[in-house]
């Protein structure tokens, strides 16, 4: 019956988190899916305005790779049963005006953005994949390998910014502040509700 099938599958899900630390498993995971949730939102905001423009090419095939991250944190969301922030919604509206405002500053605008989000998202990856290591490395093994993976991305992404002139944008390190300020509320946020 198909009753035993769905009770068989749910004994192998639960049998596969035995000796998780659930709480620290699920901020982690809720957090990352908020984050390339609203990554993928500010570089949605940034090719509604750069799209066209010479960095389209590059915008676009960051934000391939965030659509990538963001798949894998659905998946992972659903295999560790973690519900996701109650903020998604504003997420989704803040993610993309900022790719949209930053854009509009211009090209050096939106890299600046870039620059400043996943400078941030790379520290808050690393931290993750410090917690997890000083849990249990072995038991986690999967889970860091995502991690890492994507921060290589990010770092990645915000060494693109660089090469772009982020930093020659007006008030770069004013800009830059702002928006991490905004990230570390953002993450602080997404981790607890």
């Amino acid at each position: 019956p198909p009753s035993g099938g769905a009770s068989l599958r749910l004994c192998s899900a639960r049998a596969a988190q035995e000796g998780i630390n659930k709480p620290v498993i699920d901020r982690i995971i809720r957090v990352d899916h908020a984050g390339e949730y609203g990554a993928n939102r500010i570089y949605a905001g940034q090719m509604a305005v750069l799209g066209r423009s010479s960095v389209g090419p590059i915008i676009q095939q960051m934000w391939n790779q965030e659509k990538d991250h963001l798949k894998k944190f659905n998946e992972l969301m659903v295999a560790y049963r973690v519900r996701p922030t109650v903020l998604l919604p504003f997420w989704n509206v803040a993610g993309f005006v900022l790719g949209a405002g930053s854009a509009l500053l211009g090209k050096k605008g939106a890299m600046a953005c870039t620059v400043a989000v996943e400078e941030s998202i790379s520290e808050h990856y690393n931290n993750q994949i410090r917690t997890l290591i000083e849990e249990d490395p072995e038991k986690y093994k999967e889970l860091l390998q995502v991690i890492k993976q994507f921060r290589d991305d990010e770092q990645e992404h915000h060494d693109i910014g660089l090469e772009h002139d982020a930093e020659a944008t007006p008030a770069y390190s004013v800009l830059k502040t702002a928006i991490q300020l905004g990230c570390k509320a953002a993450i602080f946020l997404s981790e607890r509700i």
